[in-house]
Protein backbone atom coordinates (compact mmCIF):
# COMPACT_ATOMS: atom_id res chain seq x y z
CA UNK A 1 0.00 0.00 0.00
CA UNK A 2 1.19 3.55 -0.95
CA UNK A 3 2.32 5.71 2.29
CA UNK A 4 -0.57 8.22 3.98
CA UNK A 5 2.35 10.05 4.73
CA UNK A 6 3.98 11.73 1.58
CA UNK A 7 3.71 15.11 0.74
CA UNK A 8 1.07 15.03 -2.03
CA UNK A 9 -1.24 12.83 0.11
CA UNK A 10 -1.03 15.13 3.21
CA UNK A 11 -2.08 17.78 0.41
CA UNK A 12 -4.99 16.46 -0.93
CA UNK A 13 -6.05 15.65 2.55
CA UNK A 14 -5.23 19.06 3.72
CA UNK A 15 -7.53 20.03 0.70
CA UNK A 16 -10.72 17.30 1.45
CA UNK A 17 -10.41 18.33 5.47
CA UNK A 18 -10.59 22.12 4.48
CA UNK A 19 -13.81 20.91 2.17
CA UNK A 20 -15.17 19.91 5.18
CA UNK A 21 -14.43 22.70 7.52
CA UNK A 22 -15.95 25.02 4.84
CA UNK A 23 -19.25 23.33 4.57
CA UNK A 24 -19.94 23.14 8.36
CA UNK A 25 -20.38 19.66 8.89
CA UNK A 26 -19.40 16.93 11.17
CA UNK A 27 -17.78 14.20 10.82
CA UNK A 28 -20.84 12.79 11.60
CA UNK A 29 -23.00 14.45 9.22
CA UNK A 30 -20.44 13.53 5.85
CA UNK A 31 -20.26 9.80 7.05
CA UNK A 32 -24.18 9.81 7.39
CA UNK A 33 -24.47 11.43 3.73
CA UNK A 34 -21.59 8.85 2.85
CA UNK A 35 -23.68 6.20 4.29
CA UNK A 36 -20.52 4.74 5.80
CA UNK A 37 -19.68 4.91 9.72
CA UNK A 38 -17.77 7.72 11.33
CA UNK A 39 -14.59 6.25 11.88
CA UNK A 40 -14.95 6.37 7.81
CA UNK A 41 -14.00 9.95 8.02
CA UNK A 42 -12.05 9.69 10.97
CA UNK A 43 -9.74 7.22 9.80
CA UNK A 44 -9.26 9.08 6.42
CA UNK A 45 -8.51 12.44 7.85
CA UNK A 46 -6.11 11.28 10.43
CA UNK A 47 -4.28 9.03 7.45
CA UNK A 48 -5.01 6.04 9.66
CA UNK A 49 -6.52 5.11 5.73
CA UNK A 50 -5.77 5.93 2.09
CA UNK A 51 -8.76 7.13 -0.08
CA UNK A 52 -9.34 6.41 -3.62
CA UNK A 53 -10.66 8.66 -6.52
CA UNK A 54 -14.09 7.26 -6.03
CA UNK A 55 -13.99 7.75 -2.43
CA UNK A 56 -12.72 10.98 -2.87
CA UNK A 57 -15.34 12.35 -5.52
CA UNK A 58 -18.12 10.61 -3.58
CA UNK A 59 -16.47 13.16 -0.65
CA UNK A 60 -16.27 16.61 -2.52
CA UNK A 61 -20.04 15.88 -4.13
CA UNK A 62 -20.87 15.08 -0.83
CA UNK A 63 -19.59 18.53 0.43
CA UNK A 64 -21.20 20.60 -2.85
CA UNK A 65 -17.91 20.76 -3.70
CA UNK A 66 -16.95 21.35 -7.22
CA UNK A 67 -13.90 18.42 -8.07
CA UNK A 68 -12.21 21.01 -10.27
CA UNK A 69 -11.49 23.63 -8.18
CA UNK A 70 -10.33 21.17 -5.55
CA UNK A 71 -8.14 19.00 -8.30
CA UNK A 72 -7.05 22.86 -8.87
CA UNK A 73 -5.87 23.62 -5.22
CA UNK A 74 -3.91 20.69 -4.18
CA UNK A 75 -1.84 21.44 -7.82
CA UNK A 76 -1.07 24.40 -6.74
CA UNK A 77 -0.38 23.30 -3.55
CA UNK A 78 3.86 22.54 -2.59
CA UNK A 79 4.17 19.05 -3.58
CA UNK A 80 2.94 19.32 -7.23
CA UNK A 81 4.80 22.73 -8.14
CA UNK A 82 7.00 21.88 -10.29
CA UNK A 83 9.95 24.14 -11.96
CA UNK A 84 9.48 24.65 -15.60
CA UNK A 85 6.76 23.34 -18.06
CA UNK A 86 5.09 20.21 -17.77
CA UNK A 87 5.43 17.89 -20.63
CA UNK A 88 1.96 17.12 -22.14
CA UNK A 89 -0.36 14.33 -21.33
CA UNK A 90 0.26 11.11 -24.28
CA UNK A 91 -2.81 8.97 -25.11
CA UNK A 92 -2.41 5.11 -24.44
CA UNK A 93 -2.23 3.05 -27.40
CA UNK A 94 -4.91 0.89 -27.67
Amino acid sequence: MKSVRTDAYQAVLAVVLAARTRAGITQQQLAALLDKPQSFVSKYENGERRLDVAEFLAILHALNCDPHAALGEILASKPFRRAGPRPALRRARR
